[in-house]
């Protein structure tokens, strides 16, 4: 900027003149007010600085703040004072940056910069105004020396404001520069836990004294449900019928307050009282925004914590009551889970109530019918998938439980019992619901898994074993820990054509529909070689044979025993193992070992062997049947392995084949506290004459 553009250069021609240019920085204010002093010092002018520095503190922040361009400083000083202008190279009109809606609320910040640079400028200035170049435009004002005559001539570029005009006489009432510097620099204690009561506290009493007022308060309402609150206090309290002063704090929701004075009326007591509720306004904006952050935070820590919950149960009924408990009474006085069901029809699923007395209350009102009953609001919120209000006794708002497109019921939540659900409590609850309502989809598809693994494994075993005279079977089956996955253990015990009795146990690699698929293959194919009269090498080559030529990876381990009557009371049994753990024979008279003769496991080569070992089993004798899910049980590093069962076996001697059955799944349970990782197949054969 020109010298000549200057407000008041004509009489600077003897006097100092600095000039430099500075970012729009937040630093800026601090140095243009190095310049100023600078210039004062020079030109003895030092009874002006207050006024001068607070001044140009002013004028530097409004331009910082609202051109955001670079900034021109020009200080003129001559024998009877000194002009300082700010420029800027925004385009626009100069109004803009000083003239604004006081009650624009987009930003508390603009709203206490531009509300007080005219209040300050107007009061202290000898002369201002604005100058308006090609570049940008400037703001101006003129500090006399007290008493001196003000330079005369015109202004190159000067445009006065209407209200701009000599600076008012000082009197009593009008407050002192340093007063209104203390106003202004008063600000909260950092390291404070709640600064801003004391910091009210001492912005009220400063202003209070600056009007001579007799008492004023300052009241805040958090929208917590605590109700306006008195922040600050100051003098005596106001007396019946006075005329106070009230200055509304432009705050946004859900904050609201005002300031109040006991004063008289005055030139100064109404922008003063709007000048302290904009500065306290600023510090509670800043208040509002870091409770509201914290409350994000500890929202999103409650969310986790709740998806971790929620993702902990895979059982519908417990997912449902789990819900009402995580909502209340955080979120809400009560809380309601209704569901649909197979034919559209809502149904309470889980309730509960701050105040258990009202639960009986709670189930009335959500039973009851009608069109103007909290059920239909339900309805209409389940079949929109939106947010319904609820009236009526128990006040509050539903959410549409849906997961994958799905709707499956609402989320019913009251009101909190001293305000209503902010935003913020709002989004959580939806977030919520959408949370529990994926929590209650996967519980439902998991319910359903298990319903069919659990069919579809039982129809891969028998449903009963057969009663024969002399022969007493017993079998014992515990599925793995994940009760939704098939296994591919089995066992059977089938007839023979010959009148002898086939005792089948296998195992199939793997787990799932695929394991279930190759089990139920081997379970038919051996029924119907059997059946046809084939003896069992010609019955286990032709099985290899078709698990060959099926493919995909998967092998069986088998052992088939064919029994049947011996000599006397005895049983002749031919065993037969392909791949699978030899059975373990308990007899009735002690002691326990393993027999038979390894052989090839089904599946995995062209031809196989599986050697015949003919056991005859006594009176009270038992032949114990197993699969890898026994011996294998973990207990950490350790197994179960087979030498602990043959020794969990010896001591039953002489049971019969369900205790025998009973007793080695139990011990084999008890190994170790985690669930069985594979299936556990247990099969006992017993000589029953006596």
């Amino acid at each position: 900027m020109s010298a000549e553009a200057g407000p008041a250069t004509a009489g600077a021609r003897d006097g100092a003149v600095r000039r430099v240019r500075l970012p729009a920085d937040r630093r800026t204010p601090a140095a243009a007010r190095a310049v100023v002093r600078s210039v004062l010092t020079e030109s003895h002018l030092d009874e002006l600085a207050n006024e001068a520095l607070l001044l140009t503190t002013e004028l530097t922040t409004n331009a910082v703040e609202h051109a955001r361009t670079e900034l021109d400083i020009e200080v003129v000083a001559d024998e009877i004072g000194l002009t300082v202008t700010v420029s800027d190279f925004a385009p626009g009109s100069g109004d803009e940056l000083t003239v604004g809606d006081r009650n624009d609320s987009t930003e508390i910040n603009e709203v206490s910069v531009r509300g007080r640079g005219l209040l300050l400028v107007d009061h202290f200035a000898s002369r201002w105004g604005t100058t308006y170049l090609p570049t940008g435009k400037g703001v101006w004002f003129r500090l006399d020396r007290p008493g001196a005559d003000p330079p005369t001539g015109g202004t190159v570029g000067e445009s006065t404001p209407a209200n701009a005009g000599p600076r008012p006489s000082t009197d009593g009432s009008a407050p002192s520069a340093s007063a209104m510097s203390e106003l202004m620099q008063t600000a909260p204690d950092l390291y404070a836990d709640d600064p801003l009561p004391d910091f009210a506290t001492s912005l009220l009493s400063r202003v209070a004294e600056m009007v001579g007022a007799a008492g004023g308060t300052i009241r805040l309402d958090r929208g917590d449900g605590q109700g306006s609150q008195v922040l600050a206090r100051f003098g005596r309290p106001a007396r019946p019928g006075s005329d106070l002063l009230r200055v509304p704090l432009t705050v946004h929701r859900p904050y609201a307050g005002e300031l109040e004075l006991d004063a008289a009326p005055s030139a100064y007591a109404q922008p003063l009282a709007v000048l302290t509720a904009e500065r306290l306004s600023l510090h509670l904006e800043n208040d509002r925004l870091r409770r509201a952050d914290v409350r994000r935070q500890v929202w999103l820590t409650f969310l986790a914590e709740a998806s971790e919950l929620l993702a902990q149960s895979l059982d519908v009924d417990l997912t449902m009551a789990l819900v009402p408990q995580l909502v209340v009474p955080r979120l809400g006085q009560w809380c309601a889970v209704h569901t649909t069901d197979e034919w559209g029809r809502l149904r309470l699923a889980a309730a509960s109530h701050a105040d258990e007395s009202m639960l009986p209350q709670l189930h009335k009102v959500l039973a009851e019918t009608g069109p103007d009953s909290i059920s239909a609001r339900l309805r209409e919120a389940s079949r929109s998938a939106a947010q319904i209000p609820l009236g009526g006794p128990m006040e509050g708002f539903a959410v549409p439980l849906i997961a994958r497109g799905q709707r499956l019921g609402t989320l019913a939540v009251g009101r909190h019992q001293r305000h209503r659900h902010d935003p913020d409590e709002v989004a959580v609850l939806e977030d919520v619901a959408r949370r529990a309502a994926l929590a209650i989809e996967n519980a439902r598809i998991h319910a359903e898994r298990r319903r069919v693994a659990q069919t579809l494994q039982q129809s891969l075993l028998p449903p009963v074993l057969p009663l024969v005279d002399g022969i007493g079977f017993a079998a014992e089956y515990v599925p793995t820990g994940d009760d939704a996955e098939v296994g591919g253990d089995f066992y059977d015990v089938v007839p023979l054509p010959d009148g002898r009795w086939l005792v089948v146990i296998g195992d199939v690699s793997g787990k799932g529909v695929q394991a279930a698929a190759v089990t139920g293959l081997v379970r038919d194919v051996i029924r119907v070689l059997v059946g046809d009269g084939k003896p069992l090498p010609e019955a286990l080559a032709r099985l290899n044979e078709t698990l060959v030529e099926r493919g995909g990876g998967r092998y069986c381990t088998l052992a088939l025993a064919a029994v049947g009557p011996g000599e006397g009371d005895q049983l002749d049994v031919s065993l037969h193992l392909a791949g699978h753990d030899r059975p373990v024979l308990l007899a009735a008279a002690g002691g326990a070992g393993f027999v038979g003769t390894g052989g090839t496991a089904l599946g995995l080569l062209d031809t196989i062997t599986s050697p015949t070992a003919e056991i005859t089993l006594g009176p009270g004798d038992s032949l114990i049947f197993y699969t890898d899910g026994v011996t294998e049980r973990r207990r950490g590093r350790e197994l179960f392995g087979t030498d602990r069962l043959r020794d969990a076996a010896a001591p039953l001697a002489g049971y019969s084949a369900d205790v025998v059955a009973a007793r080695l799944r139990a011990a084999a349970i008890n190994f170790s506290v985690e669930p069985p990782r594979d299936d556990i197949a247990i099969l006992v054969l017993r000589n029953d004459a006596t």
